[in-house]
């Protein structure tokens, strides 16, 4: 087989199933939701001491959330389910949670839980499901690998299985088109090593209803997943990208994001246009004990019908990204959630979610 050929037959491989060709899309975040679907914190493992001040943020969030859509909730036993029942009736949330027995590894459903795209015509749902090897072999994972599976039985939608690993939190689109990332995660040799650039690509646009890739290069400081989008820059609109900044020059992420800022600034959307860019402060810094730095972010937001569920870190930038928001999502009330100990397990609101579209 000739080098030409094999690239070619490389490079119709990563297409796979064709959902884009076949009609279907990934809608953007801030489209109508059925619900979300979680994944209960229970690994001493990820969050350490602080593993119930993460449960109490998790139960806010389910509160808040259980308003507006529905709730799937990820359990490992009887013994979760009964803790999360008191949590709730705490809370006075009797409706719209529904609970399951699907063992997890871990609380981050955003990268473990099924991609859900819709069909532009019919409004037919499918669950993408790709491989979770918990960023590059870092954990267990196969309890986690199983959840999109599992999902997509319970919502009675039809399943495409990828052998391929993709993390939800690595991808962010506009619903019209356009998919931001970047280098550090989708490029890494702990995830696809046979495919190159172009072929990942290939493989985003034949599946997820994307015609551009928007790249970025790394992540921030503390970042365990190699450079998550969902802690760097967000679609807020169509045609709108809110990234975080860093003031501070001493600041380990202060070079960075700054080159990240004019690299946002030189983007193109499918019309040659640019995108109107929005900063957002990032929370002061924090650690676990003294000299583990935490991926504490305001583009970890969550949005759902409407709210949107920002994570907090008790000081003075938090009410500063909740009015930067209140003006990128009109009509849609910012919720504030306490993730001062959901960030030790190294995630918050997005990562901990993963939506249903309606």
């Amino acid at each position: 087989m000739s080098a030409m050929t094999e690239k070619r037959r490389r490079t119709e491989n990563t297409k796979f199933f064709g959902l884009t060709a076949r009609g279907y899309r990934m809608p953007a975040e801030w489209e109508p939701h059925r619900g979300t679907w979680l994944s209960w914190p229970h690994n001493p493992k990820s969050f350490f001491t602080a593993l119930e001040g993460a449960q109490e943020g998790f139960a806010d969030m389910i509160m808040h959330l259980a308003r507006v859509e529905e709730v799937h909730v990820n359990l490992n036993d009887d013994a979760a389910e009964a803790k999360l029942k008191r949590k709730l009736k705490a809370r006075k949330v009797e409706r719209n949670v529904f609970l399951h027995r699907f063992p997890t590894n871990d609380a981050w459903c955003r990268d473990h839980g099924a991609i859900i795209l819709k069909h532009k015509k019919s409004g037919q749902l499918v669950a993408t499901d790709w491989i979770f090897n918990a960023w590059g072999g870092k954990y267990p994972s196969a309890k986690d690998n199983r959840i999109a599976g599992k999902m997509a039985g319970y919502l009675g939608l039809a399943r495409f299985q990828f052998p391929v690993v993709l993390e939800g939190g690595s991808i962010d689109v506009n619903g019209q088109g356009l998919l931001l990332t970047t280098e550090l995660c989708l490029l890494n040799r702990n995830r696809n090593p046979q495919y190159s650039r172009k072929e990942i690509e290939t493989l985003l646009k034949s599946n997820l209803g994307v015609r551009k890739i928007l790249w970025l290069k790394d992540g921030i400081a503390g970042d365990d997943t190699d450079g998550h989008i969902d802690d760097l820059a967000r679609f807020t609109d169509p045609r709108t990208i809110v990234t975080v900044v860093e003031d501070d020059p001493s600041d380990a992420n202060y070079s960075f994001l700054k080159e990240n800022l004019e690299l946002l600034k030189s983007l193109r959307d499918l019309d040659g246009q640019p995108f109107r860019i929005v900063t957002l402060p990032m929370p002061e810094p924090r650690y676990y004990r003294k000299d583990e730095r935490l991926p504490a972010s305001y583009a970890n937001f969550y949005v759902a019908n409407g709210i949107v569920l920002l994570p907090t870190f008790d000081c003075p930038q938090d009410q500063e990204a909740v009015r930067i928001l209140g003006k990128l999502f009109p009509g849609r009330q910012i919720v504030k959630i306490d993730a001062t100990d959901i960030i030790v397990g190294l995630g918050t609101c997005h990562c901990l979610t993963q939506q249903i579209p309606l």
